[in-house]
């Protein structure tokens, strides 16, 4: 499907061989990010573009490192997941629950530190800082009528782009807060100095001397912020709906795959989960019914090409509709 947003020309591709071809056999071509308001307001992402040109045999062995390190944080999962369960035989928001449990598994793997932690002296508040992640997520859904018609984009008519400068400044002024704090930790600490979570591992990369592209500051705040914004909602909105479409259908609880491979006294451990494939269809069910958006990332075509006899002109805003691709019966 082409069509216009009044001066920017769009394509959407609603079918798979097609979002093979753009996202596959084009994706050097179409990995361009269009220049929105949400980008350039409320996040530093777009200093992603030029990180990802890093050595990737580098990026891959810190991020095996990084995983590996993860393995600490199981004890916060089973905790977090201990607390769900207590409210057995009561009504809960599972909402509230599922955001909160991987806002806090994100945020102690990314950050170090639990960011809902009410014990924990931290420089936001936690209800400041929830309130922070849920005017990102929502502003970067919004359709700023200044994107497509540019000319009207200083009237600010829906009042979103004072939102976006808002959020975007009370986050790079936490972010800044956080890259202090493991910078005075590795400093403290010297040689003995151990990645422990996913900053840490972005640090040293900045001060990584045979990366062929620099890590700046800024880029850590920006893979912090992706990391943060990206890892959070996703989880829980999948979990919800899995559990929603369960609830539904009583039959699929019944199996008896969790009784005979875990048994009903202890809770499943992550080297347990290939024995599990009913779960895993389940997942990966619930992600083809409901994706997180029905639209992936636009992404922006760099230069004039050709994709499957159609002609493609640079600055051409592409959109994949994963939402029909996944209920493409032809699949």
């Amino acid at each position: 499907m082409h069509f216009y947003f009044d001066s920017v020309p769009v394509i959407v591709a609603s079918f798979v061989n097609m979002a093979k071809l753009i996202l596959k056999t084009h994706d050097v071509t179409f990995c361009g990010q269009p220049k929105t308001t949400a980008n350039r307001a409320c996040s530093i992402l777009k200093e992603l573009s030029a990180i990802l040109h890093m050595q990737s045999i580098t990026l891959s062995k810190e991020l095996i490192i990084t995983l590996q390190a993860l393995n600490h944080f199981y004890y916060l999962l089973l905790s977090n997941f201990s607390y769900i369960f207590g409210s057995s035989g009561r009504p809960v928001s599972l909402k509230d629950h599922l955001s909160n449990v991987s806002l806090n598994v994100i945020s102690r793997m990314v950050l170090g530190k639990r960011y809902l932690d009410e014990s924990e002296d931290e420089m936001v508040p936690p209800e400041e800082f929830k309130a922070m992640l849920d005017e990102l997520f929502s502003l970067n859904g919004v359709m700023n009528i200044g994107d497509s018609i540019p000319w009207l984009d200083f009237l600010d008519l829906q009042g979103y782009i004072g939102r976006m400068k808002k959020v975007g400044k009370k986050f790079d002024r936490f972010l800044e807060h956080v890259v202090d704090e493991h910078n005075e930790r590795w400093r403290r600490e010297g040689e003995k100095f151990v990645a422990k979570d996913m900053v840490d591992v972005l640090l040293q990369l900045a001060d990584d001397p045979t990366l062929e592209v620099k890590l700046e500051r800024r880029g850590v705040k920006a893979f912090t912020q992706d990391l943060i914004a990206g890892g959070t909602e996703s989880s829980a909105v999948t979990l919800e709906w899995a559990i929603s479409e369960l609830l539904k259908r009583p039959e699929i609880c019944k199996t008896a795959e969790l009784d005979w491979v875990i048994g009903r006294h202890r809770w499943v451990e992550e080297k347990e989960l290939h024995h599990l494939p009913y779960i895993e269809a389940i997942i990966k069910e619930a992600m083809r019914m409901h994706p997180v958006a029905p639209m992936l990332v636009p992404r922006q075509c760099r230069e004039d090409c050709d994709v499957a006899g159609y002609d493609i002109p640079a600055g051409t805003r592409l959109l994949v509709n994963v939402w029909t691709i996944g209920r493409d019966p032809t699949i």
